[in-house]
């Protein structure tokens, strides 16, 4: 085994949720969010980073367009009543509100359900699109447009689109019409994007492929467009597709021809993800394969899909990645089809098609070593070994790829596949719960690893010994060897089935996740789970990690891709910056003590969160004069949050009686400058106070014990002559009490003349005396 490493800590950088299903939606007019209808939510989204910045619950079923103005005064709604509804809103807000806005006018003429409305123009499920005038509220044009639109937008003058629409208009050779002629942007269920000149009902562009790919023509709930808005401040021409995918279209300039080119594509729902893989040398893309008959590649800096791998007929259950000898990025997929594909992902076409599997193909894995081969498993139970020798990586079409050698691996579906490092063997796993080292090429068997209670999920060679790991349905992990096919170790944790397992860090580590949404991290020598991260709310059916980077991406069930950063280096040097500025700060609040500046050094004593410090800047003022003006001045410096750490101080001190004192008299002053609205902001100030109001009474309870029993000892005292006894009343004296009183006044000077036993008995004298005298007051 390889020697124990350092613990390694993850992060969740980067997320990308579901965000849009279908349904309406409209652009702000600042273009900062985008506001989506979808079931009975609306979703107001992060324009920037495709985050879901809040989420309004209320039943848009109804509607199937909106719009707002350029101002966001008025609302333009469109939906199953075939009636376009103009709504004046009291407030302003970023949705809108039908109970709380007052509608104003109706434009009626529609024959159908309206499907987009805008400022400007309108279109439906007629095939054709009316231009209103908002003056007198009537129609000026009805354009036919042979196709069943979705969406229609307006093109404003001065933007790179005027630019572009002049430019054809010149070429349609048509006679120039009045400067307020009206240019608009359908979309339907063709799929491409047209631009239309309202006069003479001419349309100037037409887009020459959609760049929507469909597998099958009867899928017709995933073909063409179903909304689309022109963006702010020349960002271009949003279009959302009817798989909920965003398209930002742009105008390219500097060409002799002009044309509309897709610049980003958001994804806005992936459904279940089924694998992932990184791509390039840099690993700066992800190739996903979700419940689709196509692969996505998302770009890992900003989570927006770059292009997809289109061509399967069925869905793509697997796919592997690597960097070939000429540099080019290739790409294979197994497929439900029963095919496997091979990809170059550079050019971005298919160049290579395998037929021959009888099942679905459930797992890939490209060679590691020369890349000259990949090897499949099916759901057929056969193993194959595909040869790409003599297959040119720039072939525009492609061609059929041959196997090397079958074999008939398992009596069950092999779920995976992995290929050791020196090309030499590749192991598989089954639903049989059991796994098979073969020796390549000729998939000779080697050994047969059993010991696993259910299905294999995952399997993997290690990258320093001559091990395998696999992943089961049974909540292990196990590590096998090679040799002989003995269980080495055995991993516990996982409350489900493990789905994925990959070596990390040289093979010292490895993560996996599963069906319970847990991703794991692992010491390989110690046997010992490091960390558990819980981004997933469904199973995690896809592990991938970089090779170089050692990032790793999880997606499952839920539809959210995580991508996870080592952060072991930046959590070391954010510790040590926070030890660093621990030390300066512990400085600076010794120097405020010795220059008696109390308010910073407790100011600087609550920042570094030490309590003792702060009791014993609190004791120290106590005992200095005008104590009272200085702690108000400290308290009066305190933050909220403060406050409520120093409710937690004063509950902890008040619970020990020999700082209980301080407690109190800090408590004192603290209610004193804090009004009781205040009070009751502070956070968890309900329990501080329950935590103070017990310890409280019994303080006060032991105060006024001893203030009784002062009493009897004063009282005995008075008795025995040490003091005193106070009176408040004068009592009348006679003749006698006056002589008496003098004789006690003179006997001390006669006591100092007779001898000490006298003197002893004189004393019990003046004290019956005493007795007397007051028993004769009292009386």
């Amino acid at each position: 085994m390889a020697p124990q490493s350092l613990k390694k800590n993850y992060r969740c950088s980067r997320s990308l949720k579901q965000f849009y299903s279908g349904g309406p939606f409209v652009v702000s007019s600042d273009g900062s969010f985008i506001v989506c209808a979808c079931g009975d939510a609306i979703n107001i989204v992060d324009a920037s980073d495709s985050s879901v910045k809040s989420t309004i619950e209320g039943e848009s079923d109804s509607l199937t367009a909106l719009a707002l103005s350029p101002d966001d005064k008025l609302l333009f709604s469109g939906g199953h009543s075939r009636q376009i509804r103009v709504w004046d809103l009291e407030t302003k807000v970023l949705v809108w509100d039908v109970d709380g806005g007052f509608c104003t006018h109706y434009f009626k003429g529609h024959k159908g359900v309206v499907s987009s409305v805008l400022f400007h123009p309108d279109a439906n499920k007629n095939i054709v699109v009316n231009v209103w005038d908002l003056h007198d509220y009537s129609c000026k044009t009805t354009v036919a447009t042979y196709e069943v639109l979705e969406a229609v937008t307006i093109v404003s003058s001065g933007s790179p689109f005027a630019s572009f629409i002049a430019s054809l208009d010149q070429k349609s050779k048509k006679k120039k019409t009045s400067s307020q002629e009206t240019h608009f942007i359908t979309l339907g269920e063709r799929g491409v994007v047209r631009i239309w000149k309202s006069e003479g009902s001419v349309c100037l562009y037409e887009q020459k492929s959609s760049d929507i790919t469909v597998s099958s023509d009867d899928e017709e709930s995933k073909r063409g467009f179903t909304a689309a808005a022109m963006l702010p401040s020349d960002r271009g021409l949003l279009c959302v597709t009817a798989d909920q995918q965003f398209f930002i279209y742009s105008v390219v300039e500097n060409v002799e021809e002009p044309e509309l080119v897709l610049r980003k594509r958001l994804v806005g729902y992936n459904e279940e993800i089924s694998d992932m893989k990184f791509l390039g040398d840099e690993e700066q893309f992800l190739a996903v394969a979700t419940n689709l008959e196509e692969v996505r590649v998302y770009d890992v800096a900003t989570m927006s899909c770059s292009y997809v791998l289109a061509g399967h007929k069925e869905v793509v259950l697997s796919l592997d990645t690597c960097v070939s000898s000429s540099g080019n990025v290739l790409v294979v997929t197994g497929s439900k089809d029963k095919t496997v594909r091979l990809w170059n992902a550079t050019s971005q076409s298919c160049i290579g098609v395998g037929t021959g599997h009888n099942g679905d193909i459930l797992a890939v894995a490209f060679a590691k070593k020369s890349f000259s081969f990949f090897v499949s498993g099916s759901g057929d139970r056969t193993l194959k070994v595909w040869s790409l020798d003599g297959i040119s990586e720039d072939s525009e079409e492609p061609i059929n790829l041959k196997t090397r050698s079958v074999v008939a691996a398992h009596d069950k579906d092999i779920n995976s596949v992995a290929v050791a490092r020196n090309d030499s063997l590749v192991c598989t796993g089954s639903e049989d719960r059991t796994a098979s080292i073969w020796r390549l090429p000729d998939l000779v068997h080697v050994v047969t690893l059993k010991g696993h209670k259910r299905r294999i999920f995952s399997v993997e060679f290690s990258p320093v010994d001559q091990c395998v790991m696999t992943a089961s349905g049974d909540k292990t992990v196990k590590i096998w060897a090679i040799s002989d096919g003995s269980c080495l170790k055995t991993f516990e944790g996982h409350t489900s089935s493990v789905l994925r397992a990959s070596f990390i860090t040289d093979g010292t580590q490895f993560v996996s996740c599963g069906a319970d949404g847990l991703l794991k991290l692992w010491n390989v020598n110690t046997s010992e789970c490091i960390a558990t991260y819980d981004q997933h709310e469904d199973k995690v059916w896809a592990l991938a990690v970089g090779k170089k980077t050692e990032m790793v991406a999880t997606g499952g069930g839920d539809a959210v891709i995580n991508i996870w950063h080592d952060s072991t280096a930046s959590d070391k040097e954010d510790e040590f910056r926070k030890e660093e500025k621990t030390i300066l700060r512990g400085q600076e609040l010794e120097n405020a003590v010795l220059d008696a500046e109390y308010t910073k050094a407790i100011r600087l004593a609550f920042e570094l969160r030490r309590p003792h410090k702060v009791y014993e800047l609190f004791a120290g003022l106590c005992k200095k004069r005008e104590s009272d003006d200085q702690i108000v001045k400290a308290l009066q410096g305190l933050e909220k949050e403060e406050f409520r750490l120093l409710f937690e101080y004063l509950r902890e001190w008040n619970t020990k009686p020999n700082r209980c004192h301080i407690a109190q008299f800090v408590l004192y002053q603290t209610f004193n400058i804090l009004p009781p609205t205040e009070i009751v902001q502070v956070k968890g100030i309900g329990e501080l106070l329950e935590g103070l109001i017990p310890y409280s009474q019994r303080h006060f309870n032991r105060m006024d014990r001893f203030v009784r029993s002062s009493f009897l000892l004063d009282y005995t005292l008075g008795e025995m002559s040490v003091i005193d006894p106070k009176t408040d009343t004068e009592y009348p004296k006679d003749k006698k009490i006056e002589e008496e009183t003098r004789e006690m006044e003179q006997e001390p000077e006669a006591d100092q003349k007779t001898p000490s036993r006298k003197r002893k008995s004189q004393k019990s004298k003046d004290r019956s005396s005493k007795k007397r005298l007051v028993a004769e007051a009292q009386g």
